[in-house]
This record gives structure tokens, C-alpha cells and sequence, in this order.
């Protein structure tokens, strides 16, 4: 069997690495080609073979497919051979709209190549009832979902998170009892993403400031975003470059996000939620929109301000206790599936 994998078109992340990491497990006779973005080689580990994207070694090793892993769609020209299994996890559960239902994202022209591309997809993995339907909606797919869950989040769910969280904090250079706080937007299409000097909703100077010694802030933005932060402070990490977001679930005492799918990996977990909003009303009525209404369905508190912000922050233990309930009742909606078993449950749907 031979496997190709493709993740955020070039990393070594996601829902294709849970399912290459069980499939090289298995210890099967199977060969594994990985799509390679040259920017990030180093997050590939040692003796991972690589294709770079968009070469002509990339469309040899996609005709020679037998199976397919992808969290993205893959180049719009490429087609699978008969017979190959096109197994798209796409990046998480959305919360603003996509594809189909963002009208104003893409021309029409992209738009009828992007749902070619959707209409070769052999299965589609989704985390549960209802978001597998949102998500064939979205797509306008016609074809089978697997409601398994998504794999890249059973490390957050494993025996060994405790161990894992230990030696990506001892990595991060966060001493022992230091407490580190995730920052994790998602980008904006109103926003040019190479631009520098475009300002980040977030003042972390000031947050690191507010939250005093002790505390961490950890920067990282979005993969379309191309900026670095730009924070000069002691204690704001540029987590940017780091390989996998899960290690950085497992390394946060707190997180905060704004409209990004992340919100659905981290619910199900221990880690306090947090949504900086600051522009709620022009994101979800003049940019994208969403699919749920956060002020009713939001697993934590919905904050417009920095300075709300770092008042629950201050008060995390009791804002957890106040959102306990809303979120028990988001994760059994949004993610029934999240519970360390989703790999195994996708090798099986998929019979790969």
C-alpha cells in the first residue's frame, strides 16, 4: 500500500500525522510519502520520506497512490487513479462559514474548481452528528462522512497527555510551576496577511504585563498569517513555528481564541476557554459569519474587550466553575467523539 499524506500543504500536523503515526504503528508493509512545504522540514522527524509540493516528485507519487490522506484540499488539477482512496479530514469543526457558505470568500470560477475538487473525495471525517452535517453542507459533498472524530485530537485524550505536556513545556523553556496562557486567532480575509505592520487584536505586552511573573504568553497566530507577532517582552513566546498546535494545548494552562476551529479541540479537555471577541459584530455580519450564535452556545465567556479579558484570566478557577455547564452541553453537540479513540475508529471506517 502505498500512502501520501498532505497537511496545511507542506507539515508534519494534524489529523494526516495521527493517522500516519497508527499506520507506521501497525508496523504494515506500507510505503508513506509526506507533501513537504522546505519551511517547515524541521518539523518532519527523521526518516519521514518527503516530496516537495507542487514538484513533479509530488505528482509522481500522487499518480502512484493507493490512499491519500489530506487535511486541505489538494492541488485542483490532480485527480485520483482509479482505485485510490481520497481521504480528506479537512482542519477541524468550522465555526465561521466556509466554502459553499462563505459567498463572499471566493470568484466563481475558484468556486467550481474548489467543488471538483470536493467531488473526488472518497470519504469525509467529521466529529460527530452534527458537525459531519455541517460540514457536508458546507461542501456540498454527496459522499460518505465518518463521524470518528478527528485523530489529531486523541493525544489530548491519551494516558501518557501528563507526559507529553511535561516535555513540550521543558521544550517551550517554561519552568515548573510557571503558568502559560495560549493565544490562537484565527486570520481574517479583510487583513493583508504579509504585512507586518497590520495590528494584532491582542496588546500581549500588556497581557504578560497584567498577569505578572509566574505567567506566559504564548503567540500563535494563524498558519495563512505570515507575520510574527512582533512582541518584544520577556515573558511572549512566538509560538508560531512549532510543528503540532496539540503540543500547545497540552503545554497551556488557559486558552483564548477568537472564531477558530481550535475552540472544538479544546472544549472537550481541562484547559480553561476563553474568547476574545473584539470584533465580533464586524466578523460575523460583515466578513464571514458563523454557524452558531457564540453569546448562546459559547463553551466559555465571550469577552469584547482586553480589559475583560484579563479580568477572567485573573479569575480563572471561578469563570471555569461559572461555564462548566454550557460547556458539557457544547462538547456533547459539537464533539461526542473527542475521547482518544478517533484514529482507530477512522483505520476501521476507512479500512485502511
Amino acid at each position: 500500500m502505498r500512502v501520501v499524506y498532505n497537511s496545511f500543504n507542506g507539515r508534519y500536523a494534524d489529523n494526516p500525522r495521527a493517522v500516519h503515526e497508527a499506520l507506521v504503528s501497525r508496523g504494515d508493509d506500507a510505503e508513506h510519502v509526506w507533501l513537504l512545504d522546505e519551511r517547515h522540514r524541521a518539523g518532519f522527524p527523521a526518516g519521514v520520506t518527503t516530496v516537495g509540493v507542487g514538484t513533479p516528485e509530488a505528482d509522481a507519487a500522487l499518480r502512484r497512490a493507493d490512499v491519500v490522506v489530506a487535511n486541505t484540499h489538494m492541488p485542483l488539477d490532480w485527480e485520483p487513479t482509479p482505485g485510490c482512496t481520497y481521504v480528506q479530514t479537512w482542519h477541524g469543526t468550522p465555526l465561521k462559514r466556509i466554502h459553499g457558505d462563505a459567498h463572499t470568500q471566493y470568484d466563481g470560477e475558484l468556486m467550481a474548481r474548489l467543488q471538483a475538487e470536493v467531488d473526488r473525495w472518497s470519504c469525509l471525517v467529521g466529529p460527530g452528528a452534527a458537525g459531519s452535517e455541517l460540514l457536508r453542507s458546507a461542501f456540498r459533498y454527496q459522499g460518505p462522512v465518518l463521524s470518528t472524530g478527528y485523530p489529531r485530537n486523541d493525544v489530548l485524550h491519551a494516558p501518557d497527555a501528563g507526559e507529553r505536556r511535561a516535555a513540550v513545556r521543558a521544550r517551550l523553556g517554561l519552568a515548573d510551576g510557571e503558568r502559560a496562557v495560549l493565544y490562537a486567532p484565527t486570520w481574517r480575509d479583510d487583513e493583508d496577511l504579509l504585512e507586518p505592520g497590520v495590528p494584532l487584536g491582542l496588546d500581549a505586552a500588556r497581557l504578560a504585563d497584567h498577569l505578572g511573573e509566574g505567567w506566559r504568553v504564548l503567540m500563535r497566530l494563524h498558519y495563512f498569517v505570515q507575520r510574527v507577532p512582533g512582541v518584544e517582552h520577556e515573558r511572549v513566546l512566538d509560538v508560531g513555528a512549532h510543528p503540532d498546535i496539540a503540543d500547545l494545548y497540552l503545554a497551556a494552562d488557559a486558552f483564548v481564541t477568537d472564531y477558530s476551529s481550535s475552540l472544538f479541540d479544546v472544549a472537550p479537555t481541562g484547559l480553561p476557554v476563553l474568547l476574545y471577541a473584539y470584533d465580533l459584530e464586524h466578523y460575523r455580519d460583515r466578513l464571514r459569519g458563523f454557524y452558531l450564535d457564540l453569546d448562546e452556545e459559547s463553551p466559555g465567556p465571550v469577552l469584547r474587550t482586553q480589559d475583560a479579558l484579563e479580568e477572567a484570566l485573573a479569575a480563572l478557577p471561578a469563570v471555569t466553575d461559572a461555564w462548566a455547564q454550557r460547556r458539557a452541553a457544547f462538547v456533547e453537540r459539537w464533539c461526542p467523539s473527542d475521547d482518544g479513540g478517533a484514529t482507530a475508529r477512522l483505520l476501521e471506517a476507512a479500512r485502511l
